[in-house]
């Protein structure tokens, strides 16, 4: 398995890090996870239709999912 160098660093807000990498390296990740697979794309262009249609809202918890 390859070595993957990144740096975390911590961030002001409590419970907040930042992780930098190279752009290289987040290629190899997004593939490694999946991301490059042709329906996960899909389903990222069903969530910007969704958006633009205004079927997306956000959410402060998952409780309100019940409502």
């Amino acid at each position: 398995m390859n070595t993957m160098a990144i740096t975390i660093k911590p961030s002001v807000r409590k419970g907040k890090f930042v992780v930098e990498m190279d752009a290289n390296r987040l290629e190899k990740l997004a593939s490694m996870f999946g991301m490059y697979n042709p329906d996960f794309l899909d389903s990222l262009e069903r969530a910007e239709r969704d958006v633009k249609a205004g079927r997306v809202y956000k959410l402060r918890s998952l409780r309100d999912l019940r409502k």
